[in-house]
């Protein structure tokens, strides 16, 4: 635009006027806001018109001169002090992504090919631009009781639903080995959650008045050798089972609100819900970020059709064809963090 402008000047009645010392600027601004290539763009598009105008009006002489040389300084130091100013953000960035990566493998742990009587595979997409973590969590466990795993959506996104999905994982991981009641599990997490939410956010202390709407969304679930799954659901989309290509979605027959909000627990106290789960069946255990992912067209994720479709695949095939779809579904923009875990039960010989 400053360059058009002096343009301007140079072509119209005006162009006693100097605009050497307004060229002369543009690389210094062009660095502003540009990389190396904008900033010398910019240079040689200042440096075209001095050389034109200076043509055309044959006013070739010191002040040109004085002109080319002040743009040729501001020019070498600008187009440096970008370069400078890019590699030192870009060191930043890698190593944001590096801790990033770190915290992810402390929080959500490799889920292991095989576990106990079960195929397992996951799959987490953080919605937060250049995120690999959110508000989403999973967790597996194989204890004496069968294998233990926790999905799980935390209230809102960012670091602090990141420091509460920590909390949640961290007391599910404690209680799975010790607790013999998947229910007693459930209620460990509760109360470490709201113990958490008792204290003001080291993270983000402006977020205080919000703590009592702080809430977790989960299901709890428990393979053991018996052909059978138990399930705890608090507040979350329901399992679905898929056998023989056909899915079935394990709803909760007395639902409960999410962990932290205990005190809407009143009818009946929370129990596991057992359901047959046969060699050959899987569950996908998901959060409402897939069900929820929407198209451009706004239509929502027919998640229980795309099972149904992959059903003669692998597990990790299985989960990879219902990412694919799911990344064609809303043209790769994801509105809230996804997760799912996929549990395929296999036969005692297997």
């Amino acid at each position: 635009m400053i360059i058009l402008f002096a343009l301007g000047i140079e072509l119209s009645p005006a162009h006693e006027v100097i605009t050497g010392p307004i060229l002369a600027a543009i690389p210094a601004l062009a660095a502003l806001t540009m990389g190396p290539k904008g900033t010398l763009a910019a240079v040689l598009g200042a440096f075209s018109v001095t050389v034109i105008t200076a043509t055309l009006h044959q006013s070739w002489g010191g002040q040109v001169y004085s002109n080319l040389l002040s743009l040729i300084v501001v020019s070498v130091a600008s187009i440096t002090m970008s370069s400078a100013v890019r590699a030192h953000r870009q060191g930043e960035l890698d190593q944001v992504r590096r801790i990033a990566e770190a915290a992810q493998r402390v929080l959500l742990r490799r889920v292991p090919a095989r576990l106990g009587p079960v195929r397992m595979a996951s799959l987490y997409l953080a919605a937060e631009a250049g995120a690999q973590i959110g508000g989403d969590l999973y967790a597996v466990s194989q204890t004496r009781y069968g294998v233990r795993m926790i999905v799980g959506d935390v209230r809102g996104k960012g670091l602090p639903a990141v420091r509460l999905a920590a909390v949640v994982l961290g007391a599910f991981r404690e209680a799975v080995h010790y607790e013999d009641e998947l229910v007693e599990v459930v209620n460990h997490c509760a109360a470490a959650l709201e113990r958490e939410c008792a204290v003001p956010s080291a993270i983000d202390p402006t977020a205080a008045e919000h703590e009592a709407e702080d809430f977790v969304t989960a299901v709890v679930v428990e393979v053991s050798d018996s052909f059978a799954v138990q399930v705890i659901n608090r507040g979350h989309p329901p399992p679905l089972l898929l056998r023989r290509g056909k899915v079935e979605a394990l709803m909760p027959a007395s639902p409960l609100p999410p962990l932290g909000l205990e005190e809407f627990i009143t009818a009946h106290p929370a129990k596991a819900e057992s359901y047959p789960f046969t060699p050959g069946d899987r569950l996908l255990l998901h959060t409402d970020g897939v069900i929820e992912a929407r198209s451009p067209d706004d239509g929502f994720f027919a998640l229980p059709e795309a099972m149904e479709a992959a059903h003669t695949c692998s597990t990790p095939e299985f989960l990879e064809q219902l990412h694919q779809g799911l990344i064609r579904h809303t043209g790769g923009y994801l509105a809230d963090d996804a997760a799912m875990l996929l549990v395929e039960r296999l036969d005692v010989e297997d």
